[in-house]
Protein backbone atom coordinates (compact mmCIF):
# COMPACT_ATOMS: atom_id res chain seq x y z
CA UNK A 1 0.00 0.00 0.00
CA UNK A 2 1.45 3.34 -1.07
CA UNK A 3 0.59 6.87 0.05
CA UNK A 4 2.25 10.26 -0.07
CA UNK A 5 2.26 13.84 1.14
CA UNK A 6 3.31 16.99 -0.73
CA UNK A 7 4.70 19.68 1.59
CA UNK A 8 5.46 23.17 0.23
CA UNK A 9 8.07 25.18 2.10
CA UNK A 10 9.87 28.49 1.68
CA UNK A 11 13.45 28.94 2.87
CA UNK A 12 14.54 32.49 3.82
CA UNK A 13 18.06 33.52 2.82
CA UNK A 14 20.41 34.69 5.57
CA UNK A 15 21.13 37.62 3.29
CA UNK A 16 19.80 38.49 -0.17
CA UNK A 17 21.42 36.65 -3.06
CA UNK A 18 22.06 38.83 -6.09
CA UNK A 19 22.23 37.47 -9.64
CA UNK A 20 21.89 39.03 -13.08
CA UNK A 21 18.25 37.85 -12.97
CA UNK A 22 17.52 39.80 -9.80
CA UNK A 23 17.85 39.49 -6.03
CA UNK A 24 16.58 36.41 -4.20
CA UNK A 25 15.43 36.69 -0.58
CA UNK A 26 13.82 33.25 -0.27
CA UNK A 27 13.61 29.95 -2.10
CA UNK A 28 10.62 27.64 -2.71
CA UNK A 29 10.64 23.83 -2.61
CA UNK A 30 7.96 21.16 -2.54
CA UNK A 31 8.82 18.08 -0.51
CA UNK A 32 7.60 14.60 -1.33
CA UNK A 33 6.98 12.25 1.58
CA UNK A 34 6.44 8.71 0.29
CA UNK A 35 5.10 5.83 2.39
CA UNK A 36 5.30 2.18 1.40
CA UNK A 37 5.09 -0.99 3.51
CA UNK A 38 5.94 0.79 6.74
CA UNK A 39 8.82 2.73 5.22
CA UNK A 40 9.04 6.51 4.81
CA UNK A 41 11.11 8.40 2.26
CA UNK A 42 11.73 12.00 1.25
CA UNK A 43 12.43 13.85 -1.97
CA UNK A 44 12.65 17.52 -2.92
CA UNK A 45 11.19 19.30 -5.93
CA UNK A 46 13.31 22.44 -6.00
CA UNK A 47 12.58 25.30 -8.39
CA UNK A 48 14.15 28.62 -9.30
CA UNK A 49 11.50 31.03 -10.58
CA UNK A 50 12.23 32.22 -14.09
CA UNK A 51 14.68 29.38 -14.71
CA UNK A 52 13.04 26.03 -13.93
CA UNK A 53 11.40 24.86 -17.18
CA UNK A 54 8.62 22.93 -15.40
CA UNK A 55 7.49 25.80 -13.15
CA UNK A 56 5.04 28.53 -14.20
CA UNK A 57 3.21 29.24 -10.96
CA UNK A 58 2.52 27.51 -7.66
CA UNK A 59 -0.95 26.26 -8.58
CA UNK A 60 0.06 24.67 -11.88
CA UNK A 61 3.18 23.17 -10.33
CA UNK A 62 1.30 21.57 -7.44
CA UNK A 63 -1.23 20.06 -9.86
CA UNK A 64 1.65 18.53 -11.83
CA UNK A 65 3.29 17.11 -8.70
CA UNK A 66 0.01 15.67 -7.44
CA UNK A 67 -0.71 14.06 -10.79
CA UNK A 68 2.68 12.34 -10.93
CA UNK A 69 2.47 11.29 -7.27
CA UNK A 70 -0.96 9.75 -7.88
CA UNK A 71 0.56 7.77 -10.74
CA UNK A 72 3.38 6.68 -8.43
CA UNK A 73 0.84 5.66 -5.78
CA UNK A 74 -1.06 3.50 -8.29
CA UNK A 75 2.22 2.09 -9.73
CA UNK A 76 1.36 3.49 -13.16
CA UNK A 77 4.08 6.14 -13.39
CA UNK A 78 6.06 5.99 -16.63
CA UNK A 79 9.49 7.58 -15.89
CA UNK A 80 9.76 8.80 -19.49
CA UNK A 81 6.80 11.12 -18.83
CA UNK A 82 8.99 13.05 -16.39
CA UNK A 83 11.59 14.11 -18.95
CA UNK A 84 10.04 17.58 -19.39
CA UNK A 85 9.70 18.03 -15.61
CA UNK A 86 13.28 17.90 -14.27
CA UNK A 87 12.63 19.25 -10.77
CA UNK A 88 9.71 16.87 -10.21
CA UNK A 89 11.73 14.01 -11.65
CA UNK A 90 14.55 14.80 -9.24
CA UNK A 91 12.16 14.79 -6.29
CA UNK A 92 10.53 11.50 -7.26
CA UNK A 93 13.84 9.81 -8.08
CA UNK A 94 15.26 10.87 -4.70
CA UNK A 95 12.22 9.61 -2.77
CA UNK A 96 12.21 6.33 -4.68
CA UNK A 97 15.92 5.88 -4.04
CA UNK A 98 15.34 6.57 -0.34
CA UNK A 99 12.65 3.86 -0.28
CA UNK A 100 14.95 1.45 -2.12
CA UNK A 101 17.94 1.87 0.19
CA UNK A 102 15.91 2.40 3.35
CA UNK A 103 18.08 5.30 4.48
CA UNK A 104 18.92 8.84 3.34
CA UNK A 105 22.39 8.15 4.72
CA UNK A 106 23.12 5.65 1.96
CA UNK A 107 21.32 6.77 -1.18
CA UNK A 108 24.50 6.31 -3.22
CA UNK A 109 27.26 4.79 -1.07
CA UNK A 110 30.84 5.89 -1.81
CA UNK A 111 33.97 6.98 0.05
CA UNK A 112 32.09 10.22 0.72
CA UNK A 113 29.40 8.50 2.79
CA UNK A 114 31.40 5.54 4.10
CA UNK A 115 34.98 6.74 4.65
CA UNK A 116 34.73 10.47 5.36
CA UNK A 117 36.26 11.55 2.04
CA UNK A 118 35.30 15.17 1.36
CA UNK A 119 34.03 16.64 -1.92
CA UNK A 120 36.01 19.75 -2.95
CA UNK A 121 33.66 22.70 -3.43
CA UNK A 122 33.81 26.32 -4.52
CA UNK A 123 32.78 29.21 -2.30
CA UNK A 124 29.87 31.20 -3.74
CA UNK A 125 30.07 35.01 -3.92
CA UNK A 126 26.74 36.76 -4.58
CA UNK A 127 26.39 39.97 -6.56
CA UNK A 128 25.94 43.27 -4.79
CA UNK A 129 27.73 46.50 -4.03
CA UNK A 130 31.53 46.25 -4.17
CA UNK A 131 31.89 46.42 -0.37
CA UNK A 132 29.46 43.52 0.06
CA UNK A 133 31.19 41.38 -2.55
CA UNK A 134 34.63 42.05 -1.04
CA UNK A 135 33.26 41.16 2.41
CA UNK A 136 32.00 37.81 1.11
CA UNK A 137 35.35 37.10 -0.57
CA UNK A 138 37.24 37.77 2.65
CA UNK A 139 34.91 35.44 4.56
CA UNK A 140 35.47 32.60 2.08
CA UNK A 141 39.23 33.06 2.03
CA UNK A 142 39.38 33.17 5.83
CA UNK A 143 37.37 29.93 5.91
CA UNK A 144 40.01 28.22 3.77
CA UNK A 145 38.47 28.17 0.30
CA UNK A 146 40.91 27.79 -2.58
CA UNK A 147 38.27 28.12 -5.31
CA UNK A 148 35.57 30.79 -5.38
CA UNK A 149 32.76 31.46 -7.80
CA UNK A 150 31.65 35.05 -8.28
CA UNK A 151 28.31 36.04 -9.71
CA UNK A 152 28.82 38.85 -12.23
CA UNK A 153 26.64 40.88 -14.56
CA UNK A 154 24.36 42.76 -12.15
CA UNK A 155 26.40 45.91 -11.65
CA UNK A 156 28.60 47.83 -14.07
CA UNK A 157 31.16 45.45 -15.57
CA UNK A 158 34.20 47.66 -15.02
CA UNK A 159 33.35 47.79 -11.30
CA UNK A 160 33.16 43.99 -11.17
CA UNK A 161 36.38 43.73 -13.18
CA UNK A 162 38.08 46.07 -10.71
CA UNK A 163 37.07 43.76 -7.84
CA UNK A 164 38.41 40.75 -9.71
CA UNK A 165 41.66 42.56 -10.51
CA UNK A 166 42.10 43.55 -6.87
CA UNK A 167 41.42 39.97 -5.79
CA UNK A 168 43.89 38.53 -8.27
CA UNK A 169 46.58 41.03 -7.28
CA UNK A 170 46.41 39.68 -3.73
CA UNK A 171 45.97 36.02 -4.62
CA UNK A 172 47.78 34.62 -7.68
CA UNK A 173 46.25 31.83 -9.74
CA UNK A 174 48.33 29.13 -8.06
CA UNK A 175 46.81 30.12 -4.70
CA UNK A 176 43.20 30.85 -5.65
CA UNK A 177 41.04 29.54 -8.49
CA UNK A 178 38.41 32.08 -9.55
CA UNK A 179 35.31 31.12 -11.49
CA UNK A 180 32.73 33.65 -12.61
CA UNK A 181 29.07 33.11 -13.45
CA UNK A 182 27.39 35.60 -15.77
CA UNK A 183 23.98 33.86 -15.99
CA UNK A 184 23.75 35.11 -19.58
CA UNK A 185 24.26 38.76 -18.63
CA UNK A 186 26.41 39.94 -21.57
CA UNK A 187 25.54 40.77 -25.13
CA UNK A 188 27.43 38.81 -27.77
CA UNK A 189 29.14 41.98 -29.02
CA UNK A 190 30.71 42.73 -25.63
CA UNK A 191 31.35 39.15 -24.57
CA UNK A 192 34.68 38.68 -26.38
CA UNK A 193 36.09 41.80 -24.74
CA UNK A 194 34.98 40.51 -21.34
CA UNK A 195 36.57 37.13 -22.11
CA UNK A 196 39.86 38.83 -23.00
CA UNK A 197 39.86 40.73 -19.71
CA UNK A 198 39.08 37.58 -17.74
CA UNK A 199 41.95 35.79 -19.46
CA UNK A 200 44.33 38.57 -18.42
CA UNK A 201 43.39 37.83 -14.79
CA UNK A 202 43.85 34.06 -15.24
CA UNK A 203 40.20 33.38 -14.44
CA UNK A 204 39.49 29.65 -14.46
CA UNK A 205 36.22 29.86 -16.42
CA UNK A 206 33.05 31.83 -17.05
CA UNK A 207 29.61 30.24 -16.86
CA UNK A 208 27.08 31.17 -19.52
CA UNK A 209 28.47 34.52 -20.77
CA UNK A 210 25.47 35.09 -23.08
CA UNK A 211 21.84 33.98 -22.86
CA UNK A 212 21.11 30.36 -23.60
CA UNK A 213 19.54 29.38 -26.90
CA UNK A 214 21.98 31.37 -29.05
CA UNK A 215 23.76 28.25 -30.26
CA UNK A 216 25.71 29.72 -33.16
CA UNK A 217 26.95 32.69 -31.15
CA UNK A 218 27.90 30.44 -28.24
CA UNK A 219 29.76 28.13 -30.62
CA UNK A 220 31.72 31.12 -31.95
CA UNK A 221 32.56 32.30 -28.45
CA UNK A 222 33.74 28.85 -27.39
CA UNK A 223 35.93 28.54 -30.49
CA UNK A 224 37.54 31.98 -30.06
CA UNK A 225 37.62 32.53 -26.31
CA UNK A 226 40.92 32.88 -24.44
CA UNK A 227 39.03 32.16 -21.19
CA UNK A 228 37.31 28.75 -20.86
CA UNK A 229 33.51 28.79 -21.10
CA UNK A 230 31.20 26.53 -19.10
CA UNK A 231 27.67 25.87 -20.33
CA UNK A 232 25.05 26.09 -17.58
CA UNK A 233 21.55 27.32 -18.52
CA UNK A 234 22.34 26.09 -22.05
CA UNK A 235 21.69 22.52 -20.86
CA UNK A 236 18.17 23.23 -19.57
CA UNK A 237 15.41 21.75 -21.73
CA UNK A 238 17.82 19.54 -23.67
CA UNK A 239 16.31 16.21 -22.71
CA UNK A 240 17.13 13.38 -25.10
CA UNK A 241 20.61 11.82 -25.41
CA UNK A 242 20.58 12.74 -29.11
CA UNK A 243 19.87 16.41 -28.32
CA UNK A 244 22.61 16.44 -25.69
CA UNK A 245 25.16 14.95 -28.04
CA UNK A 246 24.22 17.43 -30.77
CA UNK A 247 24.51 20.41 -28.43
CA UNK A 248 27.99 19.47 -27.20
CA UNK A 249 29.19 18.51 -30.69
CA UNK A 250 27.93 21.82 -32.06
CA UNK A 251 29.11 24.26 -29.37
CA UNK A 252 32.17 22.32 -28.14
CA UNK A 253 32.38 24.09 -24.77
CA UNK A 254 35.39 23.88 -22.49
CA UNK A 255 33.19 22.71 -19.55
CA UNK A 256 29.59 21.90 -18.71
CA UNK A 257 27.78 22.35 -15.39
CA UNK A 258 25.08 19.90 -14.37
CA UNK A 259 22.21 20.78 -12.04
CA UNK A 260 19.99 17.70 -11.54
CA UNK A 261 16.90 19.75 -10.58
CA UNK A 262 17.18 21.63 -13.88
CA UNK A 263 18.63 19.01 -16.21
CA UNK A 264 16.63 15.85 -15.64
CA UNK A 265 17.34 14.44 -12.20
CA UNK A 266 19.81 11.59 -11.76
CA UNK A 267 18.79 10.06 -15.09
CA UNK A 268 19.59 13.28 -16.92
CA UNK A 269 22.82 13.82 -15.00
CA UNK A 270 24.07 10.34 -15.88
CA UNK A 271 23.39 10.99 -19.57
CA UNK A 272 25.16 14.36 -19.50
CA UNK A 273 28.20 12.90 -17.71
CA UNK A 274 28.51 9.98 -20.13
CA UNK A 275 28.19 12.18 -23.22
CA UNK A 276 30.55 14.85 -21.86
CA UNK A 277 33.22 12.35 -20.87
CA UNK A 278 32.96 10.61 -24.24
CA UNK A 279 33.50 14.04 -25.82
CA UNK A 280 36.43 14.84 -23.47
CA UNK A 281 34.55 17.76 -21.94
CA UNK A 282 35.17 18.19 -18.18
CA UNK A 283 32.15 18.82 -15.97
CA UNK A 284 31.11 19.63 -12.45
CA UNK A 285 27.80 19.47 -10.64
CA UNK A 286 26.04 22.19 -8.68
CA UNK A 287 22.93 22.35 -6.60
CA UNK A 288 20.01 24.55 -7.64
CA UNK A 289 19.71 26.02 -4.14
CA UNK A 290 18.06 22.88 -2.74
CA UNK A 291 17.63 22.35 0.98
CA UNK A 292 19.79 19.74 2.67
CA UNK A 293 17.42 17.00 1.47
CA UNK A 294 18.14 17.70 -2.19
CA UNK A 295 21.74 18.71 -1.57
CA UNK A 296 22.41 15.39 0.18
CA UNK A 297 21.08 13.44 -2.79
CA UNK A 298 23.11 15.46 -5.33
CA UNK A 299 26.28 15.27 -3.25
CA UNK A 300 26.01 11.52 -2.75
CA UNK A 301 25.38 10.89 -6.44
CA UNK A 302 28.15 13.26 -7.54
CA UNK A 303 30.61 11.52 -5.22
CA UNK A 304 30.11 8.23 -7.07
CA UNK A 305 31.84 9.74 -10.13
CA UNK A 306 35.01 10.68 -8.17
CA UNK A 307 35.29 13.96 -10.10
CA UNK A 308 38.36 15.85 -8.75
CA UNK A 309 37.14 19.32 -9.79
CA UNK A 310 35.58 21.60 -7.12
CA UNK A 311 31.83 21.14 -7.21
CA UNK A 312 29.11 23.76 -6.58
CA UNK A 313 27.66 22.04 -3.53
CA UNK A 314 28.24 24.47 -0.67
CA UNK A 315 24.74 25.96 -0.58
CA UNK A 316 23.37 24.31 2.54
CA UNK A 317 24.35 27.24 4.76
CA UNK A 318 22.49 29.88 2.73
CA UNK A 319 19.27 29.75 4.74
CA UNK A 320 18.24 30.91 8.19
CA UNK A 321 16.67 27.48 8.70
CA UNK A 322 17.23 24.18 6.98
CA UNK A 323 16.66 20.46 7.50
CA UNK A 324 19.26 19.16 9.95
CA UNK A 325 21.51 16.66 8.17
CA UNK A 326 24.91 14.93 8.32
CA UNK A 327 26.32 17.41 5.77
CA UNK A 328 28.85 19.97 6.92
CA UNK A 329 31.65 22.07 5.43
CA UNK A 330 35.26 21.74 6.56
CA UNK A 331 37.53 24.34 4.97
CA UNK A 332 36.71 23.93 1.26
CA UNK A 333 35.20 20.47 1.32
CA UNK A 334 31.67 19.18 1.78
CA UNK A 335 31.79 16.43 4.40
CA UNK A 336 29.38 13.70 5.49
CA UNK A 337 29.02 12.33 9.01
CA UNK A 338 27.84 8.75 8.55
CA UNK A 339 26.84 8.68 12.22
CA UNK A 340 24.65 11.74 11.75
CA UNK A 341 20.96 11.85 11.02
CA UNK A 342 18.26 13.82 9.26
CA UNK A 343 15.67 15.76 11.22
CA UNK A 344 12.53 16.40 9.17
CA UNK A 345 10.62 18.09 12.00
CA UNK A 346 10.90 21.46 10.24
CA UNK A 347 8.59 20.06 7.55
CA UNK A 348 6.24 18.03 9.76
CA UNK A 349 5.57 20.29 12.74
Amino acid sequence: MRSYQVIPFQFPFKRPGGTSRGVMTSKKSWFLRFFEEGKEAWGECSIIEGLSPDYKNDTDYEVRITDFCNQWKSRSLDPSQLSDFPSIRFGIETAERHLHTGSALSLFPSDFTEKGKGIPINGLIWMGQPEFMIQQIREKLDAGFRCIKMKIGAIEWQTEFSILRQLRSNFPADQLEIRVDANGAFQFEEALNVLDQLHDLQIHSIEQPIKSGNTIQMKQLCSETPCPIALDEELIGVNSPEQKQWLLDTIQPQYIIIKPSLTGGFTGMKEWVEIAEKSNIPWWATSALESNIGLNAIAQYTATFANPLPQGLGTGALYTKNISSPLYIKRDELMFDKCGKFDYSLLTQ
